[in-house]
């Protein structure tokens, strides 16, 4: 896909995580994508990622590069702003298990209970069907969250379809927030970073 002048700039976290993953899926899709370490580089995005990792990890670091509270700030301000994994847990209101006074940036009217599906030998992957995206998603899931509880302004995306987590919600949007508990940007399959991206755009002022 050509890169385009008008293109929005879309950030992805980059303290820690899958980043360069999607790095790779956004530029893949022609959009222009930049790591984000400091306000500075945050201030330049129409558009954040906050990708798979350790969700504690990522507070701290945010708050040791002074990141923590610019990136709340933009995401109440309506940056459109797409968590995967770790990053759902970033965006959720609420957690469920999470360590001790552990913070999040919020955003999400939803409850996440961390490392639902287990620990890393209970990681797993199956097809889901997604809302907004036509055939099924192939989804890789490691140590993941799932959704408790949402809230009227929340849509549900997916849910797991069979097996003992069957009925679990694992991808919702609210307004120009969307999350997931698995991880889109392995595989090379885009369509979930599309329909964020298209979505990014309605939002975009």
């Amino acid at each position: 896909m050509t890169l385009l002048e008008d293109q929005p700039t879309i950030g992805v976290f980059a303290l820690q995580g899958d980043v360069r993953e999607h790095l790779r899926m956004l530029t893949d899709l022609g959009v222009r994508a930049i790591s984000v370490r400091r306000p500075a580089e945050l201030d330049a995005c129409d558009g954040l990622v906050i990708p798979g990792g350790e969700s504690t990890t990522m507070a701290k670091l945010a708050r040791t590069f002074d990141l923590f509270e610019p990136l709340r700030q933009r995401i109440k301000d309506g940056l459109p702003t797409f968590g995967t994994c770790a990053g759902m847990i970033m965006l959720a209101d609420r957690i469920e298990d999470g360590a001790p006074d552990q913070e999040t940036l919020g955003g999400l009217d939803v409850t996440v209970r961390r490392n639902a599906f287990g620990r890393q030998v209970d990681s797993f992957e199956g097809d889901l069907e997604v809302e907004g995206v036509e055939g099924p998603v192939h989804a890789v899931f490691i140590r993941a969250p799932w959704v408790e509880e949402s809230g009227p302004s929340v849509d549900v995306l997916a849910r797991v379809e069979d097996g003992p987590a069957m009925g679990r919600i694992v991808a919702v949007r609210q307004g120009p927030l969307m999350a997931t508990s698995f991880h889109p940007e392995w595989g090379g399959d885009p369509r979930i970073h599309q329909v964020f991206f298209e979505r990014e755009g309605d939002h975009r002022h």
